[in-house]
């Protein structure tokens, strides 16, 4: 494979799932130069994630336990999440619970993406390989992502239970990212069948919280509330 045809294969999926989160934003959509910013802020991640994974490695070793809940799951949402936390979460523009998710799932999918374009160049040898990345580990880190984002609403527009919500949003991926990453280490044959039923859950349990982030906006009460007023105006 060429290097172009490698590079927009390896892109291509973390960039149309991330579109594809974003434009599930009913009431206002965010600033795209922020969007980008966070997804480049997750593409950054990768090195400073591979140092510490080193450390931890010479520390600990590679057990498959210890390499999925620790060194891949542990590390890196911890990572994801301390970015968002602390460059986000206070941020003017986080204003609905969804936004949450818009930025925890650009972090995500920009560590994705370069982690694919790695992997594309040292592993891949073919297009269909490339594929399964796409609907796996590339997929696999958006749901993380939606996962985190959604709990980081929760945290910010239920205040009295930010604490508990705050957890959630770094417990819950790196436990799921961690037994996505057991799963594909212990099953070395026919772990399709494993993952799958993972990846359906997960992708349900997604679909929900984005209606559920989304049901919970200030913007749609705001905008029920306008409709309102016009009916009664007589305008409809």
């Amino acid at each position: 494979m060429q290097a172009l045809p490698i590079i927009l294969a390896a892109i291509a999926p973390g960039l149309s799932l991330l579109a594809y989160f974003y434009l599930k934003d009913r009431y206002e959509t965010e600033p795209i130069h922020l969007v980008i910013r966070m997804f480049v802020f997750g593409v950054l991640l990768v090195y400073p994630t591979m140092v510490l994974q080193r450390a931890l490695i010479e520390e600990f070793g590679e057990g498959t336990f210890i390499s999925s809940f620790l060194l891949s799951g542990g590390v890196e949402e911890f990572l994801k999440w301390f970015v968002l936390y602390h460059l986000i979460f206070r941020h003017e523009a986080f204003d609905e619970p969804y936004d949450g998710i818009v930025y925890a799932v650009a972090v995500s999918l920009g560590y994705a993406t370069l982690e694919n374009i790695i992997y594309a160049f040292l592993h891949a040898t073919s297009f269909s390989a490339l594929m399964i990345r796409a609907l796996l580990p590339v997929s696999a880190h958006a749901l993380f992502g939606v996962m985190m984002g959604y709990y980081l609403g929760k945290a910010k527009f239920v205040p009295h239970k930010a604490r508990r919500y705050l957890w959630f949003s770094l417990l819950l991926p790196i436990f799921w990212h961690g037994l996505f990453d057991y799963i594909l280490l212990l099953f070395t044959q026919n772990w399709v069948w494993a993952i799958i039923p993972v990846m359906a859950f997960l992708w349900i349990r997604t679909i929900w919280r984005v209606d559920r982030a989304n049901a919970h906006s200030p913007l749609r009460i705001a905008s029920r509330d306008d409709k309102i007023k016009v009916s009664k105006s007589g305008q409809y």
